[in-house]
């Protein structure tokens, strides 16, 4: 390696020595302390291939936080996504009501119009005088009860020709308000990605810049960390109290993610060629017949909790304090989940992240 390789090391580590460390949603991603607070906008140079441990620990606390980041945007991204279906949803809807509001309207003015011509017609004159008048009084007296009839049916028109112009203006007022959400759900959605991208981008340029050799010592130490974590959660006999049998919806959620395995990480993706965390679990369950949530702060949100010595394949184990990344149980300890960019939907040990709980979306 050049002398200018070496020398931007320094640099490197003092970057990423800095950073205080979290657990990022990946199979070989598992930390305690889930806040990070990584120096999102500094520049890691490349390690030498003679990078100590220590040096390394660094690199990969600085991944794991990024790669965190990066999955809260990309929740934050999904969310938007979904509000905007369901926004864009209630305005067709506003839409249609609107066009059925107006063609009602328009005929109860041609009703309307129609009265004031037969009222025309007879001269405005009050019934007593038309009385008066009348060559044959009993065929008027059953006139006029007709006319008495039709006052009722107007007033009653005029009454529905108000109500109408009411719900249009509310239709219309409704639809401006979810214009307005969709829009503000827009630049939300467009914030998250241009984050998502350069979280994605700084983890990339990061480990691109480390030496082969240095790679695969990399990928040592995070296996050796998961590995760690998931001796530890083991050791607590957390799974002599895990024994429930899957039901037949979580049978059934469990095949498809079992048969997604291998299939790259995409954030935002919700398949058929790949997935994010929870585009994974959302898609296995509404295989198995069961709507969810989209995200993985919603699933923790909105599903049953379940404690964890009462999980069983099929339920959704919630990971890090802000609810960041989910995976599904599978039983023996193990889960399947789509862990980040950069790696495919695989089966990891249940306790190599730090789990904030357990929920049950057919319970």
């Amino acid at each position: 390696m050049g002398t200018g390789k070496r020398g931007l090391l320094a640099a490197a580590v003092a970057v990423v020595c800095t950073v205080t460390v979290l657990g990022a949603p990946g199979a070989a991603f598992a930390a305690p302390d889930p806040k990070p607070s990584p120096a999102a906008g500094s520049t890691a140079p490349p390690l030498p291939s003679t990078a100590s441990n220590k040096d390394l620990e660094a690199v990969r606390a600085k991944l794991e936080a990024l790669y965190h980041d990066a999955a809260v945007a990309t929740d934050a991204y999904n969310a938007a996504e979904e509000a905007a279906k369901k926004q864009s949803a209630e305005i067709v809807e506003l839409a249609s009501k609107i066009v059925a509001g107006q063609a009602k309207l328009d005929g109860l003015k041609d009703r309307a119009g129609a009265a004031a011509r037969a009222q025309y017609r007879t001269g405005g004159l009050p019934d007593e005088a038309q009385l008066m008048l009348s060559d044959d009084p009993s065929e008027f007296l059953d006139g006029a009860g007709r006319v008495r009839q039709g006052e009722r049916a107007t007033t009653g028109m005029i009454s529905e020709l108000t109500r109408t112009q009411q719900d249009l203006e509310q239709y219309s007022k409704d639809a401006s308000t979810q214009w307005q959400k969709l829009e503000a759900g827009r630049k939300t959605k467009a914030a998250a990605q241009k984050k998502i991208e350069k979280q994605i981008a700084e983890a990339e340029k990061l480990e691109s810049q480390l030496e082969k050799e240095d790679k695969k010592r990399l990928e040592q130490l995070e296996a050796q960390v998961a590995q760690e974590a998931q001796t530890a959660w083991l050791s607590t006999g957390v799974l002599d109290e895990i024994n429930s049998a899957a039901s037949d919806q979580g049978k059934q959620a469990v095949r498809f993610a079992t048969a997604q395995i291998g299939k790259p990480y995409v954030w935002g993706a919700e398949g058929p060629d790949s997935f994010d965390c929870s585009g994974l679990t959302s898609e296995a369950w509404r295989s198995a017949g069961r709507g969810i949530p989209r995200t993985s702060q919603e699933q923790w949100k909105q599903l049953p909790h379940i404690a964890v010595k009462d999980m069983r394949p099929g339920d959704l184990i919630i990971y890090f304090a802000d609810a960041s990344h989910v995976a599904m149980y599978v039983g023996d300890g193990s889960i399947i989940h789509a862990p980040r960019p950069g790696r495919t939907v695989t089966v990891a040990g249940a306790g190599t992240m730090p789990i904030l709980g357990v929920v049950r979306p057919d319970a």
